[in-house]
């Protein structure tokens, strides 16, 4: 196939395609006796593969998976596309524990007037307003699950907790009431500080949800094409073939 035809074939520009090319996306092109460019079915898989992975997990992810996917021996190249699978599932546990936590706190009842950034809440407070005792809030502070700030008083030092440590505090108790471990309860304050551009909404977080299973469809159908590439670079290793 020539330039024109692989780019019909794979719905890539001529252009694209020899970007792609120099990109180490897919190999080099065979070159005719006049120079220009042979390519095979193989490099419309390549190509075709690239374009899912680059939904699956971004195109410059992709093309250093797909320069890594030629490069490299088969039993890495395998390894590498099942690291990819175990990335995208890492988001969507981290968007699931994030909506976990919101959960826990969605349906308590709001306050008359809207929170401002001064609140604030001492350590008494804030044990009596979740109903527990202070020494369970330096607990949770002690293994990170609520981060408090010390201020200066007359009589030393004390304790204060702003609306993002009231908040995580909240998510705190509500999921330890519903008898989630202590790793549990740090898996979800850990994703909804990871993830705090989300984390103001449920809604959010199911909208990342589904775009995270539209990227993992688009990479199992990446890994069909990619199973196909490494399977035919084992053949070509155990026969001496060319990239056909």
């Amino acid at each position: 196939m020539n330039t024109a035809a692989v780019a019909a074939a794979s719905g890539y520009s001529a252009q694209q395609v020899r970007d792609l090319e120099a990109l180490g996306v897919i190999p080099a092109a065979a070159r005719s006796p006049n120079g220009y460019r042979q390519f095979s079915a193989a490099h419309v898989r390549a190509l075709r593969a690239y374009r899912h992975l680059a939904h699956a997990v971004g195109p410059v992810e992709a093309r250093r998976a797909m320069r890594e996917v030629h490069r490299q021996p088969p039993d890495r190249a395998a390894a590498l596309v099942c690291g990819l699978h175990a990335g995208l599932n890492h988001e969507r546990e981290q968007a699931l524990a994030a909506r976990l936590a919101l959960e826990a706190i969605r349906a308590e009842a709001t306050t008359e007037a809207a929170p401002v950034d001064g609140d604030s809440m001492t350590i008494t407070e804030l044990s009596q307003a979740l109903g527990v005792k202070t020494s369970t809030l330096r607990f949770w502070e002690q293994v990170g699950l609520v981060a408090s700030e010390r201020v200066t008083t007359r009589s030393g030092t004390a304790r204060r907790y702003t609306l993002t440590a009231i908040r995580e505090a909240r998510i705190t108790a509500a999921l330890r009431a519903g008898g989630y471990r202590i790793p549990d309860v740090q898996n979800a304050i850990t994703a909804v500080r990871d993830l705090n551009e989300v984390s103001h909404s449920v809604a959010a977080l199911d909208t990342r949800l589904e775009a995270i299973a539209q990227r993992a469809l688009a990479l199992l159908r990446a890994g069909t094409l990619l199973a196909e590439i490494i399977e035919s670079a084992r053949q070509r290793d155990e026969t001496g073939g060319d990239f056909a």
